[in-house]
């Protein structure tokens, strides 16, 4: 059986990592896992472009993967106090860094700055990059905010607001948005280091095993949501168990454009 701290560095990976990629159906040829988006959003419609994005949440698909972060969130909550002890008194005080680069200023700020780069430069593509970032993150904040005050879970080091994990929700949704617009060879880093935030939540005693499982998933829907209304891409969405029980991840398949 995996030990505790291979589950908890593991599985919030998983949940980014878990993709297939098949042929598209269409008789166009496309990269799997990158899109072709429209326009890039101009910056003074793109907070009401980010309204739009809001409305993608509410689907069979973004539905889909919440129930399956809310599933896997509930699964590794057995291991939550374990995991803390676990990471939290382990050598790793490397990963003291991920407070820095999952916050929220960093992160939103790394998006309006990609944004106001590619419009100086007039690079279509680093705006929509940039735009995605900003909306994504925008998203995924008021996910998270309205999740904390709701559920107001205490954390680790007695304060509240723990649940979900707002660090790990805005670093998997830049993630997403990455690997959407440049496939897995930028996804893969990306998601990588999305879970290296995620693992130093941890070990910094801010967050469960489980918060940050859950704001992988948050993280993914709004990344998600916010690059599927910039083409016809589509994906079919399922659930994926390891064979041993240990942990699961959720399944993307390609479709086409």
């Amino acid at each position: 059986m995996p030990s505790v701290r291979t589950r908890c560095l593991c599985t919030t990976f998983a949940m980014a990592t878990a993709f297939h990629c098949a042929t598209p159906a269409s008789a166009q040829t496309i990269t799997p896992g990158t899109f072709t988006p429209q326009t890039p959003r101009a910056f003074a419609g793109l907070f009401q472009d980010t309204v739009t994005d809001f409305r993608n949440l509410a689907s069979k698909d973004t539905l889909t993967m919440l129930a399956v972060g809310g599933l896997m969130a509930a699964a590794v909550h057995k291991v939550d106090r374990p995991a803390t002890t676990m990471l939290s008194g382990s050598n790793t005080g490397f990963l003291a860094s991920g407070e820095t680069i999952g916050s929220a200023r960093l992160q939103f700020g790394s998006a309006l700055a990609t944004l106001a780069i590619g419009r100086v430069i007039g690079n279509q593509k680093l705006t929509a990059v940039g735009a995605d970032l900003v909306s994504a993150n925008i998203v995924a904040q008021t996910l998270t905010t309205g999740m904390k005050a709701a559920v107001r879970r205490g954390r680790p080091d007695g304060t509240e607001f723990s649940f979900p994990s707002g660090h790990t929700s805005v670093s998997f949704a830049a993630a997403t948005v990455l690997q959407r617009h440049f496939g897995w060879k930028t996804g893969v880093p990306a998601y990588a280091m999305a879970s290296f935030v995620a693992a130093s939540r941890i070990h910094e005693r801010r967050h469960f095993l489980s918060d940050v499982t859950f704001g992988a998933a948050l993280g993914i829907v709004s990344g998600w949501a916010v690059t599927v209304g910039h083409g016809k891409t589509q994906m079919s969405i399922a659930p994926i168990a390891a064979p041993d029980g240990g942990g699961g991840g959720i399944g993307f398949t390609w479709t086409g454009k």
